[in-house]
């Protein structure tokens, strides 16, 4: 399976400049920065005051901005947008609200606007180092198979495929830092579980100059609105 990043993924796939771009679970902003430095004009809607509070503080590389909203909710206009993004946030969508979030995804298109879906598979170095404490199968495999449903939305889908990413982090507790500060609930299972991580990470990670490369497969869904 071919590695690439993901912003290389976006690049091939998706016409960012000048598009306006909606982030769906934008967690720090990390990718809204990196579309607007590309010429999108990028919208991150995120649930979390914390990880909201937290990108509004960074400088500003151009006129993006911040909202907190739902997926199922979105706090965008009908008919405004030209890709809607979700980046490894369609699993964290509880499964009463997947579809829901699929409705407002189209709702928000503009006709002939993507909705672009790339999603962690539950397989992979990353994934069998994090699943001892969050093991999240289920809610990605009923990620997956929500996109079915698409076409009841009129957003038909255009391509699927395959790639791998990688996740870096500069040591284990980096790791822990991650996982528990998305996941707090996990925090108790984590430490309890120390020595079992700390073995895993050491063997599915690969040493790098600066810190420790893990590979997570991904699968991206692109999809345009009817």
């Amino acid at each position: 399976m071919e590695r690439r990043t993901s912003l290389e993924v976006m690049e091939e796939l998706l016409s960012i400049h000048g598009a306006n771009v909606i982030d769906v679970g934008c967690g720090d902003g990390w990718l809204v920065r990196s579309l607007t430095r590309r010429g999108a004009h990028a919208t991150g809607i995120e649930v979390s005051p914390k990880h909201l509070a937290y990108a509004q503080s960074l400088p500003a590389v151009g006129d993006e901005h911040y909202m907190q909203g739902i997926a199922e909710d979105l706090p965008i206009a009908s008919r405004s947008v030209d890709i809607v993004i979700f980046f490894n946030s369609l699993h964290h969508v509880d499964q009463p609200g997947l579809l829901k979030a699929l409705r407002e995804a189209a709702r928000v298109l503009k006709p002939g606007g993507v909705l672009f879906v790339s999603e962690p598979l539950p397989s992979g170095p990353y994934f069998e180092t994090m699943k001892p404490v969050h093991d999240e199968t289920a809610v990605r495999n009923r990620a997956q198979e929500a996109l079915r449903y698409g076409p009841e939305f009129g957003l038909l889908l255009e391509k699927t495929f395959v790639y791998t990413d990688q996740v870096k982090m500069k040591d284990f507790r980096a790791f822990h830092d991650r996982l528990t500060m998305i996941n707090p609930h996990v925090r108790d299972r984590f430490d309890e579980k120390d020595e079992e991580l700390r073995a895993l990470f050491e063997a599915n990670g690969r040493r790098v100059e600066d810190g420790w490369m893990f590979d997570q497969p991904m699968r991206v869904h692109l999809l345009r609105r009817s």
